[in-house]
Parts: structure tokens; sequence; C-alpha cells
């Protein structure tokens, strides 16, 4: 079996929702917890910390739903102070996994701390925030939360904040959607730059995204996004958007959501492995086989059944081998990009 480092997923939500649910025991609903996670080769992955926004109702994943990405479905602004009260538990629940008196899971400040954890066979956890509504305009949250373990974060989910704007939900649609970093937006990137903080460039927008590429010191990631040549969606990467990852030395981490993987934009969990072999095949012809990772999205968006949770993450790696990715390309794609790229991010 591959050990597998995941780009993104959202687990913490349930744990917000049902705070007696326990991470470390087998459930049958969702897609991770660290029972399963053991079962599919899962030896870590980002965190993610999000605040949902009010229309939006359980699940992002519903909004996409209901609007079958036919047409752009705007998400408004959050209110900060739910942005903290949300953040400060969802922070507190990943740090409570930290504390387990049994020593299952473990919070990754660094890279060594990352592989002593996968040597140990203990779950590393990158303490991640999708969305930077938490952090005020004098950015000194930053500071705290990095204190705390943060050490990825996107400026913006699909929607407008402080710094940035994110990108709508729209099939077909150029991600070129609206403005850029604000003012705000910029000095975040510098300090994230100061501070080592991976930034993530997946729900921002197209001209946000320049705006990153021509301010940060970092190599570009997206660490759940897909080849919009393949699927037109707003929240995909161009081309030309590759290009500049691949030229910063960045990674693309491949997202597991059937809306954004399926050529025609329909919502079919039934789809076949081979379209997600179609995006990495893509992928790394635009980006070389160092600049492809994993980014799941596990229980943030419905994926293929083909895959169905956490367990079935084999089955795409499987289903990579038979299309020609040898040993090497397929520890890559598992782990070893995700490794190499935070290496260069964070130092040591």
């Amino acid at each position: 079996m591959i050990p597998v480092f995941d780009g993104h997923n959202d687990t913490v939500l349930q744990h917000l929702d049902d705070p007696a649910r326990d991470f470390f025991a087998r459930h049958d609903d969702g897609h991770l917890d660290a029972v399963r996670a053991a079962e599919g080769g899962l030896v870590g992955g980002f965190f993610a910390v999000y605040t949902r926004s009010p229309a939006v109702g359980a699940r992002y994943q519903d909004a996409i739903e209901a609007a079958g990405l036919s047409k752009p479905t705007p998400l408004g602004a959050i209110d900060p102070t739910d942005a903290v009260r949300n953040t400060n538990a969802a922070v507190a629940t990943i740090l409570g996994w930290a504390a387990d008196p049994e020593g299952r899971f473990r919070v990754a400040r660094s890279v060594a701390e990352l592989e002593a954890a996968m040597a140990d066979g203990v779950m590393a956890g990158v303490l991640h925030f999708e969305g930077a509504e938490a952090i005020g305009p004098d950015l000194a949250a930053l500071d705290v939360y990095h204190a705390a373990g943060l050490r990825s974060l996107g400026p913006v989910w699909s929607r407008p904040n402080l710094f940035a704007e994110g990108v709508p939900f729209a099939y077909p649609s150029s991600p070129d959607t609206g403005p850029g970093l604000t003012a705000h937006g910029r000095a975040l990137v510098r300090r994230c730059n100061e501070l080592r903080i991976m930034i993530d460039l997946s729900h921002i927008n197209e001209r946000g995204f320049w705006d990153v590429a021509a301010l940060s010191d970092a190599p570009l990631v997206a660490t759940h996004s897909n080849a919009h040549a393949i699927c037109p969606s707003a929240r995909n990467l161009t081309d030309e958007q590759l290009a500049a990852v691949r030229a910063s030395q960045g990674v693309v981490g491949l997202n597991f959501a059937v809306a954004f993987l399926a050529p025609d934009g329909r919502f079919d969990r039934a789809m076949p492995l081979e379209v997600m072999v179609r995006h990495v095949d893509h992928l790394v012809d635009k980006l070389g086989i160092d600049g492809v990772a994993l980014g799941s999205d596990f229980d943030g968006a419905g994926i293929p059944d083909a895959i169905g949770d956490v367990t079935g993450v084999q089955r795409l790696l499987e289903a990579l081998r038979e299309a020609g990715y040898d040993q090497e390309a397929l520890e890559k794609i598992a782990y070893r990009n995700w490794l190499r790229v935070l290496r260069l991010t964070w130092g040591g």
C-alpha cells in the first residue's frame, strides 16, 4: 500500500456539528475518520478550518448540486464575528485530537514533524484555513493562529472578504470573475511569506491568482483544484495558471469532487476513475510529475462512487498504475510532492 498525504479535507465540520463524534472511531457516514484512514493508507493531510456561508446550508456541495454548476452561485461575505467563533472552535477541535492520550494524531508544523509522524505510524495533520475571515486588517490574529500551528492558508473561499474575491461555482466559466487582491490581501500574502505559511490558491479568482504570483516568494499551490481544459469550471486552473505553478516549483492537488472533474459539468457520482486519470494526465503534462498531488476534498464535496471514502484512495492509485505510472511516479503523486513543496515553503 502506498502512503497517501492528502491536500484537503473538511472533516472537522462534522465534529463541529456533533462534538461528541469520535474521530478515532470508525463511522459509516462521511468520508474520513482515523480508522478508515489507516485502511486507505492515509498518513496525513491538510485539515481545513472553514466557516459556512448561511445560504449554503449543511455543506457547500449543496449549492453546487442545486445549481448544477450551470450558472454562477455568488455567495456573500460572512460576519467576521461568526468566522472568529467558528475558527476558534475548529482549531480547538484539531488541537484536541493532537492531545489524544494514545498519541494517535499530531499537528505538524514542519516537514521534519511530518516525516517523524509517518515513521511512527501516527496521522499528521496540517492546520489549514479555507478563507481568512477570522483574521482582521491588522493581521495580528494571523500570528496568533500561526503560534497555534497554522501552516497553510487560502485567503478566500468562493466568496468575497477583506482580502480578495473567490470564484463562484460556475460552469462553464473562466476563473476570471472579478477583481484581484485588495491592499489588505497584499499585506496578508507578504506576512504569510514572512511566517512561511503556505498560500492556497484553490478558491481565489484568476486576477487574485496572478496578484499572488507577482507578490509571493513561495511556490504557487492549489491544494484541491483540477484542469480547466478538461472541466471548464471556474474552480479549475487554466493551462496558463498551471504554467505559472510549474515555473514556481509548485503543486496542484487533484480534487475528487465530481463537479470539478466531469467534462460536461454534471454532478454524477457514477463517474469512472478514467476521468480522474485524464485530469492527472493533463496536470502531469502541464506541471511535470513533481507538480501533481492529491487534494481529495473529503467531507466537503460529492466524490465518485468508485472512490467512496478514504478507503478507496488506493483504487485511484491502481488506476494510475494501470494507465502507465510507475512506482516512483505514484509515490510522488501520493505524498512525496507534498513533502517537497512544503520543504520549499516552510524551510527545513
